[in-house]
């Protein structure tokens, strides 16, 4: 049966009229996004209250009353504070195996979901507001904070022996233990707090006397406690089972996925599970929508450079490339553009290894090599579907190059990635895949190189006076580099003491017009291509990033480590 949409209920319920809710109704219309029950209350048509019980109402829910539960101490150990203040939730009771939280969003069925699978128990949901879940999180945790080390040390004395030592597991216990609280816990912590901290990615490394688990944040791994050693394999099994693998097979290696609802936003963790000689190691990427803006004018690209991309965007036909090494933000550009040029005029066709984000009105095609889906066969097909824009995850070899150029000779606009250091570089690697000088300069338009760099955290940053050295390595005369002042982060508390927090993009975009294209004819060398392209007015990388250190951005070693010397030379 179809539930009442939350104004209707508030109507039936007698606390708004049927033209207090059209007001209300037409209110959310200019403002896409606000929940009706928080334009209501806005409004002031309906209280704070009274949406709660309409909530309720709706989805067949108790109301809490959070201030005057008392909750027994055995239920909050079940739900660590990180995960009440991730999931917006507060643990209130359990009876007969069902714990029941007191949630602000009952509409976040998958939330409930995840607790399922995090916590191993059954989970109901009741409902109370916002302010009253964060305000009950804060009192009812104080002083039961959890830390990492805590549950390390009650999972050491919990699977220790009488005599002090720890015991060996089979298969079988390693499955049990995967299901035991402790377990579950250390690894709900884990996920919850790299998710938390924006982290890419969470690595779980074994190795002869130790398990490492460490999480990349902003580019840069960093250690967290290790949990024992011996219970490498229980935890290995517990991510197995979160991502529907085969906890019986530990000679091949695996993927899968684990989908989780994180404060109400979708994040997908892809799950590869590797064997090496201590055990398996496993890599988890963490896909977080609300991390990656895809816009293109929130991924720090200079204003005269976006301008030069965004006319690339209107070319009818040809190839636009992005080169860079892995990891530089190229697909995140992409996917950008794509979102930019994304209208109901336009048939957008993307063909991607894997698909990492999925984005409505783009028609999306996985690659599998196995079954012999590569990207040249996939793009062959794709143009009998009368595409207006292509991208091609990656151009790896001649047949995907040959066929993008074809692609771009008969009407299409095609993008792509490849991995050079800089935007001349990608012209001599098209050459040396065997595309042919001629077809080159009729299909490529522009190439933008790019890399990633560190921002300085803005809540630690200071000023410094660098040393010569250091001046000398962006290669700046001395007294014109002293000219400007430096920053760098001290480190604090929201930056985990790195002196960094977030990254951005530094830029290089080389359009091919007549001069550069009579260049490649003549198949000139790279620094020759620079050169014009320079005195044409392109900013190299290393111009870019000193950009960014002069604007008190990044910092000097950041620039220095993301980008070579032979920009400026």
């Amino acid at each position: 049966m179809a539930r009442r949409k939350l104004g209707q209920v508030l109507v039936d319920l007698g606390y708004m009229t049927e033209d207090q809710l059209w007001d209300v109704l037409e209110e959310q219309n200019q403002s896409p996004g606000e929940l009706i029950g928080q334009v209501a209350i806005r409004l002031g048509v309906a209280t704070d209250a009274q949406v709660t019980e309409s909530l309720a109402e709706q989805h067949g829910m108790a109301v809490v009353n959070l201030e005057e539960t008392n909750i027994p101490p055995k239920v909050l150990e079940l739900v660590p504070e990180t995960m009440a203040t991730v999931y917006k939730i507060v643990p209130i009771s359990q009876k007969d195996g069902v714990l029941t939280v007191a949630m602000a969003d009952p509409g976040n069925i998958a939330a409930l979901d995840d607790l399922r699978n995090f916590l191993g128990v059954d989970v109901r949901g009741a409902v109370s507001s916002l302010p009253d879940v964060e305000a009950a999180i804060l009192r009812v945790y104080a002083g039961h904070e959890d830390s990492i080390e805590d549950v390390i040390g009650q999972l050491e004395s919990d699977f220790e022996e009488d005599d002090g030592t720890t015991r060996g597991f089979s298969l079988g216990d390693a499955e049990e233990m995967a299901d035991a609280a402790p377990i579950r816990k250390l690894l709900n912590m884990i996920l919850l707090l790299a998710i938390k901290d924006q982290a890419s990615d969470i690595h779980f490394e074994p190795f002869e006397d130790e398990f490492k688990v460490r999480v990349k944040a902003d580019g840069v791994l960093y250690e967290m406690v290790p949990p024992p050693r011996h219970l490498a394999n229980a935890i290995v099994t517990r991510i197995k089972v979160m991502s529907d693998l085969d906890i019986a097979e530990r000679r091949m290696p695996q993927d899968g996925r684990i989908e989780l609802n994180v404060g109400g936003n979708p994040v997908d963790l892809r799950v590869s599970v590797l064997p090496t000689v201590n055990g398996e190691s496993v890599v988890m990427r963490v896909l977080d929508r609300t991390v990656i803006q895809l816009d293109l004018n929130k991924i720090g690209m200079d204003v005269n450079i976006l301008s030069g991309f965004r006319d690339l965007l209107k070319t009818p036909n040809g190839i636009v490339l992005v080169t860079g090494p892995t990891g530089s933000g190229k697909t995140t550009t992409l996917y950008s553009a794509l979102n930019e040029l994304n209208d109901i005029e336009t048939k957008l066709i993307t063909t991607e290894d894997p698909i990492e984000y999925e984005i409505d009105g783009l028609i999306q095609v996985p690659v599998n090599h196995d079954i012999d889906v590569t990207f040249s066969n996939v793009l062959r097909a794709i143009l009998r579907h009368d595409p207006d824009k292509i991208l091609v995850g990656e151009i790896r070899d001649y047949e995907t190059a040959e066929v993008a150029v074809q692609s771009a000779l008969t009407g299409h606009l095609v993008f792509s990635t490849l991995h050079t250091n800089d935007a001349p570089s990608a012209i001599t690697r098209l050459r040396d895949m065997g595309i042919q000088p001629f077809l080159i300069t009729a299909t490529i338009e522009g190439i933008l190189a790019q890399r990633l760099v560190r921002k300085i955290c803005t809540e630690c940053r200071s000023e410094f006076d660098p040393s010569d050295e250091l001046l000398m390595e962006l290669q700046l005369p001395i007294k014109q580099a002293r000219q400007y002042s430096f920053y760098y982060g001290k480190g604090c508390q929201r930056c985990n003491n790195s002196g960094y927090k977030g990254r951005t993009g530094i830029y290089e975009l080389m359009k091919v017009d007549d001069d550069i294209r009579d260049l490649i004819s003549t198949n000139a060398s790279v620094d020759e291509m620079r050169n014009m392209a320079r005195s044409q007015g392109m900013t190299t990388l290393r111009e870019s990033g000193l950009k960014m250190i002069f604007d008190g951005i990044t910092t000097i070693d950041e620039v220095v480590r993301e980008t070579v010397l032979e920009d400026v030379g």
